[in-house]
């Protein structure tokens, strides 16, 4: 029997916790995603996109990658920008997370909340976030660092981007930070 998105993250999040929900967002079988409007031909331009460069986002830089307005979909966890594009079922517009698309990720992800309400639109430092968020931000970025493109930093208002050279950004596809 398949789980809605809501009933199923309500549940993992009330009665299994963090550790759980980590295995159960790969288990669960998303149809909706994948077959929605236009999901067959996003995901196909998608797979041909070349690998991005790396560089540094602003939060209105970051937004531009929703996978609506450009096929290429980033978010950020934790001060890092990732390349979810090849999981656009799940992050893509008509995706169970695609709220995150082009997003700090990191206070949805920590508190399980899928509500726009949950995501900032100014930097969110998450200094109000307890320990036990903390650590599911630090779990949720290690497993974004294990199965997609790091791409980049988040910047702060004010900070400057770095200029990453060739040689970094061959290096870093590679090997990740």
């Amino acid at each position: 029997m398949r789980q809605t998105v809501g009933a199923a993250w309500e549940h993992v999040h009330q009665e299994r916790g963090a550790q759980r929900l980590h295995s159960a967002a790969r288990s669960f079988d998303f149809p909706a995603a994948r077959n929605g409007p236009g999901g067959a031909a996003r995901q196909g331009e998608a797979a041909a996109l070349p690998r991005m460069k790396r560089r540094d986002f602003s939060l209105e830089q970051l937004r531009e990658f929703d996978g609506a307005r450009n096929p290429r979909i980033l978010l950020a966890v934790n001060g890092k920008v990732f390349d979810v594009t090849k999981g656009s079922k799940f992050y893509g517009p008509e995706g169970p997370y695609g709220i995150f698309a082009g997003r700090d990720a990191s206070r949805g992800l920590a508190t399980f909340c899928l509500d726009k309400d949950a995501l900032r639109d100014e930097y969110d430092d998450l200094s109000d976030l307890n320990a036990v968020q903390m650590e599911s931000v630090r779990e949720w970025e290690m497993q974004f660092k294990e199965k997609y493109d790091y791409v980049g930093r988040l910047l702060k208002p004010g900070e400057e981007p770095s200029e990453y050279t060739d040689e970094e950004d061959t290096k870093d596809h590679t090997k990740q930070e």
